[in-house]
């Protein structure tokens, strides 16, 4: 936990703490202390444009932080889906129409039922 200069030399001169670095200042406690926990609670606002989140206790707020969202992802889907399709386009261009050499589910419905239509007329 953060201490006052003057706390922290009077901690250094009794050598309760040692200079672990010098920038940023820190200090480490040589003497064992009790465990000192607060109850902390963490807020989270999902939103759609932005998502907020704040850390507090009862008496203060130690953390709090606001996200802007991107907006512009399904915009660049759709730009990469007919770039895609363009190149996939230009790609077959040179197989030429496959639909024409096809037949038709028509035709061949039409095809079946001419069949049928023989089958019953000759029994």
């Amino acid at each position: 936990m953060p201490c006052s200069p003057a706390k922290a030399r009077l901690l250094l001169k009794e050598k309760k703490a040692i200079v672990v670095r010098r920038t940023p200042f820190t200090i480490q406690l040589t003497i064992a202390t009790g465990e000192s926990k607060q109850p902390v609670s963490l807020g989270v606002d999902a939103g759609y444009k932005h998502v907020g989140l704040s850390a507090s206790t009862e008496k203060a707020e130690l953390y709090a932080s606001e996200v802007e969202l991107r907006q512009d992802i399904t915009d660049l889907l759709v730009a990469r889906y007919g770039s895609r399709a363009a190149t996939a386009k230009r790609a077959t261009a040179h197989r030429g129409s496959t639909t024409a050499s096809a037949p038709s589910a028509k035709a061949g419905l039409h095809r079946r039922l001419k069949t049928e239509s023989t089958r019953t007329c000759r029994a």
